[in-house]
């Protein structure tokens, strides 16, 4: 079982803070981090600054927003990234989401599989060093009708990893069939099928092997011994992604929460945030949609949750540690969860 660590946004902590959380994370053996982009932060300035203060830990874009860059810039980024740090580089790909889309990039939120497959077979061209010729329904290089012409990008080739972020069913195929990797969110051990049913599908029609995948679970971990507290504590949180990270009508992370069995739930809490009822939205989580989706609580129970993680397929769990009681206190839980994930090992 390998680890990554989701990293909060600097801006929410401060980059030296985020740097020696990062340094801890690699001597305590971490395989690899994980940058944050929303609506603050950008993917990749942090982890050009983290290259420089690291020396074994891999750095990833978690995630590069598609709609934010042209695929050749997201090419010559990531072809910078990977010289910059002596090839530690992973590119994590997403679509987003139409609130931040349309609403911050100005971008039509149209086909996003679709682009997100045009932009992939674009940066694999730029990583073989190819020169980048390609004609797509939303991409055409070189632009027709003008006086551009075919470019190979000033790099050598390189081996860049491709992990994409997705969450709905046919993308999840195509991450199957296509990438080396995927970033998970609202993953629950105790119903992978609701994810990986369809990365294997995609896996089997490409004629390839889920061994060919790293498979990176976002996992909410928390040790302690008030369990109900902790437990209370996160609701706030799922009731924060069921109604605010997606509009009313495409919401993602609702959708998976939905194919995992809890329908009546996310419909209800995302109505409830809405309608501006935030408090009343967080009290409508159950438990369930807690505990199902993480590991709470003492060592020993957080231990039989990655052990329910690797015994479903997952081979690498990304660590989300929260940051709001002090560093000192985020470096001493990744410390207990790091003994607990070699006793799994």
């Amino acid at each position: 079982m390998q680890t990554s660590l989701g990293l909060s946004a600097y801006g929410r902590t401060g980059i030296k803070e985020l740097t020696e959380c990062v340094k801890a994370a690699e001597k305590l053996g971490v395989d690899a981090v994980w940058s944050a982009e929303a609506w603050g932060t950008d993917a990749v300035t942090s982890l050009a600054y983290l290259a420089g203060q690291t020396e074994k830990i891999r750095l990833g874009t978690g995630i590069m927003q598609i709609s934010a860059r042209a695929p050749s810039m997201t090419a010559m980024t990531a072809l910078s990234l990977n010289e910059m740090s002596g090839g530690r580089f992973m590119l994590g790909l997403g679509v987003s989401g139409p609130q931040v889309v349309e609403g911050l990039h100005g971008v039509a939120y149209q086909a996003p599989l679709t682009r997100l497959r045009e932009t992939v077979e674009i940066l694999r061209m730029a990583f073989r060093g190819e020169k980048i010729a390609f004609k797509g329904k939303y991409h055409e290089l070189p632009r027709p009708g003008g006086e551009g012409k075919a470019i190979r990008l000033n790099h050598p080739p390189a081996d860049i990893p491709i992990f994409l972020a997705t969450l709905a069913p046919k993308s999840l195929e195509f991450t199957g069939e296509a990438a080396d990797g995927w970033l998970g969110t609202s993953f629950s051990p105790d119903h992978p099928d609701a994810h990986l049913a369809y990365i294997r599908k995609g896996v089997e029609a490409a004629g390839r092997s889920m061994d060919d995948l790293e498979l990176h679970a976002a996992c909410q971990v928390v040790v302690g011994e008030d369990v109900e507290g902790i437990i209370n504590a996160r609701r706030a949180s799922v009731a924060f992604q069921m109604g605010a990270m997606g509009s009313a009508q495409t919401n993602f992370y609702n959708d998976a929460f939905k194919r995992a069995g809890f329908t009546d739930d996310a419909l209800a809490i995302q109505r409830l945030w809405i309608e501006g009822r935030r408090d009343e939205a967080a009290q409508r989580v159950p438990d369930a949609m807690v505990t199902q989706f993480g590991a709470f609580g003492t060592p020993e129970m957080v231990r039989e949750r990655f052990l329910t993680y690797k015994a479903c397929g997952i081979n690498s769990l990304s660590l989300r540690i929260d940051s709001d009681e002090g560093q000192a206190q985020r470096i001493s839980q990744l410390e207990q969860i790091m003994d607990i994930v070699k006793d799994v090992s």
